[in-house]
This record gives C-alpha cells, structure tokens and sequence, in this order.
C-alpha cells in the first residue's frame, strides 16, 4: 500500500507553556523540531482569569501551570521565530480568549502575516469553566456575548480559525457520565450557535460557515469500547442537530470536528509508571475508528500526578502518538468497527439517552438558564460523589490504587522531586517588575503617539475607555480589543474595564443540593466516622464539628474540594464552603467568624508554597495557632515536608483516595488540636 492511500495523521501535540514567554518559546521550537505538527499553549491562571501578575490574587501563580502573557510584548517573545502563518496553533484560554486573540492576532501582523491565512483554536467555551474549571469571569449573558463576538468576528476576518472549542473534557473529569458529557456539551453548543444566529452579526446564507468553524474537546477516559462509542454517538447527534435545527444542508459543514486530550485526572500518583498504558489505551478509543477519528490529540505524560511533566516526559508522549501514526498499518484502513453489533447498540442507546437529556436542558431555557439554576453543576457534584464511592468500594477498580497495591521499587521516581520540573519562584519576581515597567514605558512609545492622532492612535487609557464604551452598547468588542493590544493594554486591564461594565459571577457550587452518595448504615466505614464527629462535637460542648474547605488562589479545579466538602456533610460537619478563588486574607477570616474547628486548602496548582504559609501566619496573628489546617492538592513529598514543618497538620495527595477515611483523619487531627484522647477504629478489616 502507498503513501498516498493512507489517511493524513491527525495533528499531533503537546500541551505546553511554564515559567515565562522566552523558556515557552523555546519549548515550542524543541517540540517543533522533534516532529510536533501543532502548538497546544498552556497560560497560567492569572492569564486565564484576567488578573495581571501583580494582583494579588496572582500570588504564587504565576507561571506555575502555564505561560504569563500579560500583553502584546508577553505574545511576541512567546512566538518570536516562530512563522504564525504557518502554524495550527490551539490556545487553551475561556473567559479572556477575546484578549488572548487579539494579542495573536496583532503579534502575527507584525510579523507580517495575512491574518486571514491564520489557523488555530481558541477554547472559549465558558459554560464548563462554570461547571468544572473555573477560570470564569463575567457573568452568563456578557460570556456568551464575548463568544458570539469572536466568532462573527473570526468567520468575516479569520476563516480559517476555530473560535471555539465545545468542551466537554473537564465535564468527565468533574464526574460527567457519557450522556452527560455529550449532553451538557451540545446544549452548549445550542446555545452558542442561537446566540450567534440571533445577533444577526452573520447573514443566514452564510450560517454554515459559522457551524463549519465550531469545534469540539473531548475527554477520552479508559474505557475504551464506552469511550469510543461516545464519539460515533457525538456525531450523530452533531449531525442531527445542526440539519434539524439550523437547515445545514452542506455535509462538509455538518461535520462533526473534534480534537482529544486523554484523561489527566485518570492518571495515579500510585504506580504512576501504569499511566503509561493507560495513556496508550485511552489515545486508541478516539484513533481507531476512522468515522469516529480525533484531527488533533495531545497527550498528557506519564507524571502529571506528580507534578509538572519535564520536556523528556512530554516528548515521550509525542513519540507514542507517532508509533501509532507511522508504525503501525492503522491509517490504511476503512473503519474496522462497521457493522458491530455491539458498538451500533451502544451507540443506539446513548443517542437515544442524550437527545432526552437535550431535551430537557432546552425546557429550562437552554444552557446558560441550567447554569445559573444550578441545575448542571449539581448533576455533576452527585455524578462524581458516586463515582468516587465505587472507587473507594472497590466496585470501580484502579490499578496500584485500590488493587494490585504490591509494587517493586520504581526506577523512574527513585528521586521523585527530581521526576517533575519545577518552577524557579524568582520568575513571580521577574515577571511583576516587567509588568511595572511595560506599564511605564508603553505610552511613551514614540511610533504610536509621535505627532499621531489620538483617534488613530489612543493611549492604552483611551482605548480601554472605547472598549468600555461599546461593552456598554451592542457593537462587537473584537475591534475594540484589539486597539486595546494594540495600545499596550495589559490582560488585568482588558479584563478588569470589563468586570465594571459587566460585573462578576460566581458560580453554583452544587455542593448543598448534592444528595448522599455513600451510606452510613451500621457497620460501614462512614457511620464510624459519623460516631466520630459526634463524639468529638460532644466532648468539645458544640453542637456539630465545623469544618471550613477553602481554595486559595487562583485554581479553579474544585472537584477534590467539592467532594471532601458533600462527605463532611454526610458524616455530621457543618460544611463552609464558599467556592474558588479566595485570598489567604478572606479564608482566615472565614475560619474566624465561622468558628470553625478545622480550616481544609485544596490547591492544585502548585500555589501551596506560597499562599498555605499565608494562611498560617494569618490565623496565628489572630490568635488561632491551635486551629489545625490540612491541605490537599498535587504537593511533591518535599513540599509536603515542608508545609508540615510550617505547622500544617496533614497533607493528602491524589494517592489518599479515600475520602471518608481523609474525613476520619480530619476528626483525629481536631482532636490532636483540642487535646482529646484518640478514638481507638472498632471497623473489622476486609
């Protein structure tokens, strides 16, 4: 068989970006040159959120999951060498990918490309940030707004690019079942292409080249046959959808579009040289099937639950995608799944499942009205509560996690804080004092302001009063935000002229209307700790142990927390919850007025250094040493050590599973705190 006969590989990447706009920019020239045909870039969280690394929510993030790009000179240096003409460049950006957008779209007509040529992605899709990740901003009406913008904007003027990415790929990890997964994803989707059709911004005949340009994320996890049987169920219902409801003819257009990252949170601490295979398994559910194939897959590496990946680790993932695309015959051959009788009755049922489930998420008034009821984020908190329940019963098995446990020493992480990167903390440093002196230096600029006309030429204070402006008005923002790049307007700046016209959200929690997803009846493991609590509560002359669960910073992953908070309510806590994004200020002074009896930190972004000391300190000027802090997140051992050194009083990792056994472990170190005797286990082990 030749060459030509063969179907083109999908585009083959990896999800990069650390430290600072040059060490990113490297990177993506080393990947490049081993044989990577398309750029993934990874921001930081104050990028992501709208924040400038000076704010002080940006504390202990900069830098830390992603690259800082905090305005257009940030955008130059990221891509400096790099032709953006002829780049698939995929930026993973939501509330603030109008910005990050424009920024691209200016640093590649500097480098004098036809914009118009530009291929890429922007994610844009805000409902799951809503649900799952959490690096939302505005509100749902102004979110929807800034997507429907971009996309009018990029149809006339940049044809080529994907202005979003419907993602579904944090719904699963925030405990989405395949039905909801596609679900959730194409109510989306509805809601996006409405909003786009009623803005009247594109003309009817010219609708398909809106629904052309829409583009999916998924998830794919280890279970192959289900995984796969997704995404033949995603387009047929993709397909549906968009003959039925908006008239597209055209097949090319209807096509169902989607690029894959396999499963990060699937990936185990424990015997983490396993999620090699897992990787592989979870890669082959979106690359067999030919009427069902990914154009684009990254894959995360084999440590990510430990840290962050080194560029060997990421390289290693790449050479696996390329084994299979260049290796093996697998690109020779029609669909080698047609005609299944198991995989057309899986995917029969899951069609029917989601179109019902579509259904009555368009009764309640779409997407967005499922968001602000709460409705979505409490169907996936209950989904993940029984999820985590199987895990921890033993139903769901997990290799090296709960079974198979016995292990031979691992060569690979003998010197586990050398098996991930880390990122130097004088980079915060170096990143706040460029900033100051962009701000200082930007208007200054002699080629925009040097006898030119401030109409043509605003200063970076113009151009955000006439972004304001039309924000306050109906016309689209994406001209508006470029003269913003254009002027030397930082991130936090674009983002915070909108917050004052728009305002802010914070979204449903889902944690108060989750219902019980473990049992407490006699004998198991949570009525134990449920005696516990109530005997810890009574000995104190309180009438129910309190227990705060804070995220400080900026890290939107709320799963762990959601989970450890609907099991504390369930073994007798009273549960302060407050959601994301808070300061070490705000959280101390909860703990404070709430008079709780233990103050819980979930962090996953590698903030912990900074941002627990914080915390501490702020509780022991208030005269609350004794208060005892946990923290859970990704935390390297050292880390780990140290926090405890600084008077944390436990840590738990992705390795500590089992969430009842962590809420037990909460009422032993309540009890350590208030010098109460132990309480000696009366479980019978299995």
């Amino acid at each position: 068989m030749t060459e030509r006969q063969k179907d083109r590989p999908w585009l083959m990447r990896t999800y990069a970006g650390h430290s600072t706009a040059e060490a990113s920019n490297e990177l993506y020239r080393r990947n490049l040159a081993k044989g990577q045909t398309g750029l993934s870039v990874a921001f930081d969280l104050p990028t992501q959120t709208g924040y400038d690394p000076d704010h002080i929510l940006a504390r202990g993030e900069v830098g830390r999951v992603g690259v800082p790009v905090s305005h257009l000179g940030d955008m130059r240096r990221l891509f400096q060498d790099i032709p953006l003409e002829q780049m698939n460049t995929s930026m993973t950006i939501n509330a603030t990918a109008m910005w990050l957008l424009a920024l691209y779209q200016v640093a590649a007509e500097e480098q004098g490309a036809d914009i118009s040529k530009l291929q890429g992605t922007t994610q844009n899709d805000i409902v799951k940030e809503y649900l799952s990740r959490g690096t939302h901003v505005f509100p749902p009406g102004p979110s929807l707004r800034l997507t429907t913008d971009m996309i009018a904007y990029t149809v006339n003027n940049i044809p080529k690019w994907n202005p979003i990415n419907i993602c579904s790929y944090h719904l699963q990890e925030a405990g989405a079942t395949p039905v909801q997964e596609i679900s959730y994803a194409m109510s989306t989707a509805i809601a996006v292409l409405d909003s786009v059709r009623d803005s009247g911004q594109v003309p009817p005949e010219r609708f398909g080249e809106v629904v052309a340009r829409i583009s999916f994320f998924v998830n794919a996890g280890v279970r192959f046959i289900e995984e796969m049987c997704k995404m033949r169920a995603f387009g047929r219902i993709w397909d549906k959808v968009t003959r039925e409801r908006y008239g597209i003819e055209d097949a090319k257009q209807r096509r169902f579009r989607y690029g894959v990252q396999v499963n990060s949170l699937g990936l185990t601490e424990a015997q983490p040289e396993n999620n090699v295979q897992r990787i592989v398994l979870e890669m082959l559910a979106v690359t067999l099937s030919k009427d069902a194939r990914a154009r684009a897959v990254q894959l995360p590496a084999w440590n990510e639950a430990l840290g962050l990946p080194r560029p060997w680790d990421q390289q290693w993932s790449l050479r696996i995608q390329q084994v299979l695309a260049h290796e093996s015959d697998l690109l020779e051959y029609e669909d080698i799944f047609a005609g299944s009788h198991v995989i057309e009755a899986k995917v029969d049922s899951l069609v029917a499942d989601c179109l019902a489930e579509i259904d009555r998420i368009q009764e309640m008034g779409g997407a967005m009205a499922a968001v602000e009821s709460g409705y979505l984020k409490s169907q996936l908190v209950s989904s993940h509560a029984e999820r985590r329940a199987r895990i921890e019963a033993g139903e769901d098995k997990i290799v090296g996690v709960n079974c198979f446990q016995q292990t031979e020493p691992n060569p690979l992480t003998a010197d586990l804080d050398g098996a991930i990167m880390t990122v130097d903390a004088a980079v915060e440093a170096l990143t706040v004092e460029r900033i100051g002196r962009w701000r200082a230096e930007r208007q200054e600029s002699s080629d925009r302001q040097g006898g030119g006309d401030p109409f043509v030429f605003p200063t970076a204070r113009q151009a955000l009063d006439r972004l304001m402006e039309a924000a306050a008005g109906t016309e689209n923002l994406m001209e508006a935000t470029l003269e913003c790049a254009r002027a030397g307007v930082t991130t936090g700046e674009w983002a915070s002229a909108l917050r004052e016209v728009f305002g802010e959200f914070r979204a449903p929690t889902g944690v108060s209307s989750a219902p019980v997803a473990v049992t407490a009846e006699p004998g198991t493991p949570l009525a134990e700790v449920r005696e516990k609590v109530a005997r810890t509560a009574e000995e104190l002359g309180t009438g129910r142990l309190r227990l705060l669960v804070g995220k400080p910073g900026l890290d939107g992953h709320s799963n762990g927390a959601e989970q450890i908070a609907v099991r504390a309510r369930d073994a007798g806590f009273e549960v302060v919850y407050q959601g994301i994004r808070l300061t070490p200020e705000q959280i101390s002074s909860a703990a404070l007025a709430e008079d709780v009896h233990c103050v819980g930190l979930s962090i996953l972004s590698g903030s912990h250094s900074a941002l627990v000391p914080d915390v501490l300190e702020r509780l022991r000027a208030a005269g609350a040493a004794d208060l005892p802090v946990i923290v859970g997140g990704i935390i390297p051992n050292a880390d780990a050590e140290e926090l405890k050194a600084a008077g944390v009083a436990a840590v738990f990792t992705p390795k500590d599973f089992g969430i009842t056994e962590i809420i037990g472990r909460i009422v032993d170190e309540i009890r350590k705190a208030n010098k109460l005797n132990p309480l000696i286990s009366t479980e019978v082990p299995a």
